[in-house]
């Protein structure tokens, strides 16, 4: 099941919606081309979550692929939107899933409340263009990752944009960086020197974000140094959808060369973390975390990357 610490989500239901039309010129023509080969995937980290599946750390073996070095920002949806009329999941539904502290007094008072965790609300009339519920705006926030999208809503701009998710296998590798077990794409300190590497939580989760690292809700798509291969945000900042179903003990006993996950289940896999991670309660911004929501799920903290074969 969906991890609610992390991003709440729908009961499973709901069908995969028709996909659009190809778009006609592709939208992701700079992507990173990696070599793929044999790489250690997982951790046995003492950090880790075990209940997860995190481990064991096995040897996976990876076709050569391409990976965008950003997740899709808002301008790039909106062009989807425009030239589809897609409507997301959270639209149809009517509500999606906020952090309590982004509300207005209105907004707050409109919603409910994820009575399991609190500090997430369902507010009605929150989608990717009005993330943080009615009166709020994208405006100021063009390169920063749309969210509010749907592991559907992902598959849909995919099939429109002539790309795919990665799969798990491609995004742990990809946001290794060509590190091996590392904890994070960059080394295993969270703050090497005192340097803010990602946009995650620093303070008393869920009361008080200090916002040390310099953001309290999503960061601009190319904030903070990119990892070895050139992606940036692999850490934090925003879930990301991969292609994958979910489960905790598939991988353990599953093929080792270009893994897709098991055949069928009820979660999609996410990946990265994002910014409301914290160690005292999330500590999933790790390149090895793991974790999962419905496919029909939305909330302000989950976005996606695209990938594509060669």
């Amino acid at each position: 099941m969906y991890d609610l610490c992390c991003t709440p989500g729908r009961e499973p239901a709901g069908t995969l919606p028709t996909a659009p039309p190809r778009s006609a010129t592709p939208r992701h023509k700079h992507m990173v081309q990696l070599s793929g080969g044999p790489f250690l995937m997982g951790t046995d980290d003492e950090e880790g979550y075990r209940a997860d599946g995190e481990g064991p750390v096995r040897q996976i073996e990876l076709t050569p692929f391409r990976i965008e070095t950003t997740t899709v920002t808002n301008t790039q949806f909106a062009a989807f939107v425009k030239a589809t009329g897609h409507v997301t999941e959270a639209e149809r539904f009517g509500f999606s899933f906020i952090f309590e502290s982004f509300l207005s007094e209105k907004n707050t008072r409109a919603s409910q409340v994820v009575h399991a965790t609190p500090w997430w609300r369902a507010v009605p009339g929150a989608f990717w263009k009005r993330p943080e519920g009615p009166g709020s705006s994208i405006t100021s926030r063009q390169n920063h990752p749309v969210v509010h999208v749907s592991w559907n809503d992902a598959q849909a701009y995919c099939a429109w944009s002539g790309t795919r998710l990665p799969t798990e296998a491609e995004w742990e590798y990809a946001a290794r960086g060509g590190l091996e077990q590392r904890r994070y794409p960059w080394g295993d300190e969270l703050t090497p020197g005192g340097r803010h590497m990602c946009n995650v939580w620093q303070g008393d989760f869920p009361n008080l974000n200090t916002g040390e690292d310099g953001h309290l809700g999503t960061a601009p798509v190319k904030s903070y140094r990119p990892n070895g291969y050139g992606l940036y945000n692999v850490a934090g900042n925003v879930w990301e959808w991969c292609a994958d179903w979910f489960s905790a003990d598939f991988h353990r006993t599953g093929p080792r060369r270009d893994p897709v996950g098991p055949p069928e289940g009820t979660t999609r896999v996410m990946r990265g973390g994002s910014h409301m991670c914290h160690a005292s309660y999330c500590n999933r911004y790790r390149v090895a975390a793991r974790s999962s929501n419905t496919p029909d799920s939305s909330a302000g903290n989950i976005g996606f990357r695209v990938a594509r074969g060669l």
